[in-house]
């Protein structure tokens, strides 16, 4: 009688509720019931009384439900009109409608902050008082307003993390969910520290826990301990985690280290004094991509193999690489852009755990008991490196032994970050701790000490992982805001590969803003690449590079601008994408100009690869067996290729292929316009980079069959010096001027040494090495073996080839750098001073004329050229082309002195100029 009792007061409560809709209650329905009924995570808390969910059902009621204590708080909401300004702010929930609390003067932003660390959903109740659906709620938004919309809150705090002041150690760290926080310190063994917890206290204003320890805790390691609600297991956790906002880590990074980055300690010698390399305009750079373990792990002129693949490596005087980089620095290159040296997740830094092509085979079927490693017929002493050279080059075996040890090798390029804000340990001779700062540290002294600025590649779109997983850190500290999540099933979105963040949210923009500017002045990072740079908002984009301007006004940021995913078209914010960024000066990779040489369709398997040709490697001049005689596409890329020689400009006029005056953007690229920016600086020129095939093995699947050695290796400089002589900023892989090869790998980031070396000594470009990896692959196997077949070894280099390859690139820097002419400032400059002849409806197949102008009717950028011609010939035969006045141009000097023999045949009369097959040659007047 008593239970039935207490059922009906709850039920009458209940109604009460809904009938006085102005109360909140903890009433009695079993959690099991609310557990069991249809849900999803599709509400939105937006601001302190407004919440969006998809639907509205007239004929259902709805309450907040927060979780407190094994009850369930009910807070009744009504229908209101969502804000136009709420609309334009999220244009993804624009067809969502609007819940407000009924009885606001009860709720103030203390209930809610409180709220917001118990699980929340919105609940919907028939007419009989049964909830029917709940939908989870997404926070994030509410955690801005809550703590980051005023003046002195969260995002104005300058120092999170651990710092050190006097004899002082301050600990900070962002969690406004959690319920408690503690710091654990630990000392260099990682035994506790005398000291061992300490209790944070939460400033209810800013969300932020912190401490103060009245002693140094310099080089002491630390680890936080949250108590938390967690979604992925949908209970309270007690969470252990490194600092987001690390500064030193331990091996692998299980601890955060305490560490002051302006303590001489950290610091190598004569770091202060290191060269600091001026640039100037931002189109004098020149950048050339470099993956740090791809630099030496191969340098057989490095002795000591320790230091092969790690920061060291670049401290040298005498390797084959730091030669080379001499090389190219004396011809004019400027920057050296490292892929990501970040904090990873992927590779083990603990080198006696890792697997290496010198293991031998016995030690590798050791420490991973890898079938495809034991059970292999060979001398088991045998290195694995040593291995593989035994392997047929048509066979599969090589492939599948480096695809057996992927999770046991010590590769990957590194787009998987852990912690944004500390180098990557794996390229450390001694990870724990303050020497891979040091380490680091010396690496960039010494690039700039041999005349280089140094780039740093950042992947600030998606963390390594994120839930409780143990390499993620942002998403057990703060659940569900720092990772952007699906509107309606709550799932994180994943388009950029891993688990995006949310970098449109305040303390996520912070985050990366903060990171940038400790890279750029603890460690004096010139500039920064950011990968798929499209899933971030334009504003933050211009924000951070004001942060970073303060303490390095010449830093110059580019990235990737591609448009897709969640975030594609604007729908949830305006990007940072290649449209969206035009006339701001941040550079935007072109897949114009790089579609148009190297030829489209980058996800083509099979025949695919070899119909899709494109002007550097045969498109109209050389076909392959597979084109028709439709020259249609080849016109559209020969516009599209202009347009890229002229800095891709939106306002570039030029006559298209039909006859008509067009401007840049009047030429397609898809369904996108192929000419976007406003500005040169706006645009990175490139035909490879370490994303898809190497230059080398993207031309060998789409070359004709029958074109000789001597004339691919041209095939591959011509291809690299339209990037080059182009307007905007040339962007170039390293290897590529070495005919570099990786097997025809597609995406090789995952796949050792083996499929990614570099050899700087141009004694091979280590092509056809074996069947590229099933899984990236295998759909190519048969198109890879027809084609080294039909090419009865003309694919193949010498040493002489690459020699040539390197020189002649080299003339090619040179040629750039020798004028400004090449690397004008500004639209109006490139509309006035450059033109293209052989254009329209009449135009010469395989050929490209472009004529910069420097005479009386422009200011004089050059007083030793009134004009230049550059004449792109891409036939198989000498060419002539008409040029009133050609007589009074020469060669230019460098070529007329330079490594290329054939380019020197280029001559000139009266009429005009004759240009060899294959060869871009630069005359001047």
């Amino acid at each position: 009688m008593v239970k039935l009792i207490t059922t009906v007061l709850c039920l009458l409560l209940i109604l009460s509720c809904q009938k006085n809709n102005n109360i909140s209650a903890t009433v009695n329905i079993p959690l099991e019931e609310v557990s069991t009924i249809p849900s999803d995570y599709s509400s939105h808390w937006i601001t302190s009384n407004l919440i969006l969910i998809p639907k509205i059902n007239a004929l259902f009621s709805y309450k907040l439900g927060v979780l407190n204590d094994e009850k369930i708080e009910y807070i009744p909401l009504n229908q209101v009109a969502v804000p136009e300004s709420v609309i334009a702010k999220h244009p993804h929930l624009a067809s969502f409608q609007g819940l407000s609390f009924v009885n606001k003067a009860n709720i103030n932003q203390a209930k809610i902050k409180q709220w917001l660390k118990a699980p929340l959903a919105v609940l919907a109740f028939d007419s009989k008082s049964k909830p029917v659906h709940k939908t989870y709620v997404q926070t994030g938004v509410l955690l801005d307003v809550l703590y980051t919309s005023s003046e002195n809150d969260a995002n104005e705090v300058n120092d999170l993390g651990a710092t050190v002041s006097h004899t002082k150690t301050t600990f900070k760290i962002w969690a406004p969910t959690a319920k408690t926080v503690e710091v654990r310190l630990f000392n260099d063994d990682k035994s506790p520290y005398k000291t061992a917890k300490i209790s944070l206290t939460e400033d209810k204003n800013s969300g932020i826990w912190f401490a103060t320890v009245n002693e140094d805790l310099t080089e002491k390691f630390y680890q936080y301990a949250l108590n938390v609600f967690h979604p992925e297991t949908n209970k309270q956790e007690q969470i252990t985690t490194t600092d987001p906002y690390s500064l030193s880590l331990s091996t692998n990074s299980e601890y955060s280290q305490v560490v002051d980055l302006n303590a001489a300690n950290t610091k190598p010698t004569h770091w202060e004094s290191q060269q600091d390399v001026v640039i100037g305009a931002p189109e004098n750079n020149i950048f050339y991509e470099t993956h740090i373990r791809d630099f030496s792990a191969s340098d057989t002129a490095i002795t000591d193999k320790a230091i092969r693949g790690k920061y060291k490596a670049f401290t040298l005087d005498d390797s084959f690489g730091i030669q080379h980089l001499k090389a190219l620095n004396a011809a004019g290159i400027n920057n050296i852009h490292l892929l990501p040296t970040f904090d990873i997740g992927t590779v083990n830094e603990n080198t006696n755990e890792v697997i290496s092509l010198d293991n031998s085979l016995a030690d590798a079927c050791k420490k991973t008991s890898i079938m495809a490693i034991c059970e292999i017929d060979a001398n088991k002493s045998m290195s694995i490196g040593s291995y593989l050279t035994t392997l047929s080059a048509s066979s599969d075996k090589a492939q599948a032994i480096v695809s057996a040890l992927r999770e046991h090798d010590n590769y990957n390029w590194g787009y998987d970050p852990f912690h944004y804000t500390v180098p990557e340990g794996s390229y450390a001779l001694n990870p724990d701790g303050v020497s891979r700062i040091i380490e680091f540290r010396e690496m960039v002294q010494s690039i700039h000490n041999l005349g280089f600025r140094v780039i740093m590649d950042v992947v600030y779109n998606h963390t390594h992982k994120a839930g409780l997983a143990p390499t993620s850190v942002l998403d057990k500290i703060v659940p569900n805001y720092y990772q952007r999540l699906h509107p309606y099933t709550g799932e994180i979105e994943q388009s950029t590969c891993c688990d995006n963040t949310a970098t449109e949210r305040t303390m996520m923009a912070k985050l990366m803003t903060d990171s940038l500017v400790v890279w750029a002045r603890d460690y004096k990072i010139d500039g920064f690449r950011f990968d798929l740079m499209a899933h971030q908002p334009k504003a933050l984009m211009l924000a951070a590079r004001e942060a970073v301007k303060a303490v390095d006004p010449d830093t110059y940021f580019y990235g990737e601008g591609w448009n897709f995913g969640e975030v594609a078209n604007n729908q949830q914010f305006v990007q940072a994408s290649q449209l969206e960024l035009a006339g701001t000066e941040i550079g935007t990779f072109t897949d114009r100009l790089r579609d148009a040489v190297r030829g489209g369709a980058f996800n083509a398997v099979g025949e695919g690869h070899r119909k899709s040709q494109g002007i550097g490697n045969g498109l109209g001049s050389i076909p392959n067996e597979l084109q028709t005689d439709d020259l249609s596409q080849y016109y559209v890329m020969m516009d599209q290729l202009r347009v890229g020689l002229a800095g891709n400009l939106a306002n570039y006029p030029l006559i298209n292929r039909n006859g008509d005056k067009v401007t840049g953007k009047d030429i397609p690229y898809g369904d996108q316009p192929t000419g976007y920016a406003l500005d040169p600086a706006d645009t990175i020129n490139y035909v490879s980079k370490h994303d898809n095939q190497a230059l080398w093995d993207n031309n060998q699947y789409r070359i004709a069959y029958h074109v000789s050695t001597d004339d691919r290796v041209r095939m591959q400089l011509q291809s690299l010096s339209f990037p080059i002589l182009a307007q905007g900023i040339p962007f170039l892989h390293m290897g590529s001027e070495l005919l570099r090869s990786k097997s025809f790998l597609r995406d090789s980031y995952d796949y050792s040494d083996w499929f990614n070396r570099v050899d700087f000594s141009k004694e091979t470009n280590f092509y056809n090495v074996g069947l590229p990896p099933k899984d990236k692959d295998e759909e190519n196997w048969s198109m890879i073996t027809e084609l080294l077949k039909q090419n009865d070894g003309k694919d193949h280099v010498s040493a002489k080839h690459i020699k040539f390859s390197a020189n002649v690139f080299m003339d090619f820097i040179k040629i750039r750098m020798s004028t400004p002419l090449f690397r004008l400032t500004s639209e109006n400059e490139i509309i006035d001073r450059l033109t293209f002849h052989n254009t329209g409806k009449d135009q010469k197949i395989g050929l490209v004329i472009m004529q910069i102008s420097d005479n009386d009717n422009h200011a004089q950028l050059d007083e030793n050229i009134n004009n230049l011609v550059v004449v792109f010939n891409t036939n198989s035969t000498e060419q002539f082309v008409p040029f009133e006045a050609a007589n009074t141009y020469q060669l230019h000097p460098i070529q007329q002195n330079g490594a290329d023999k054939a380019v020197k045949q280029s001559r000139s009369n009266t009429n005009g100029f004759y240009v060899p097959a294959l060869t871009t040659a630069v005359f001047i007047n």
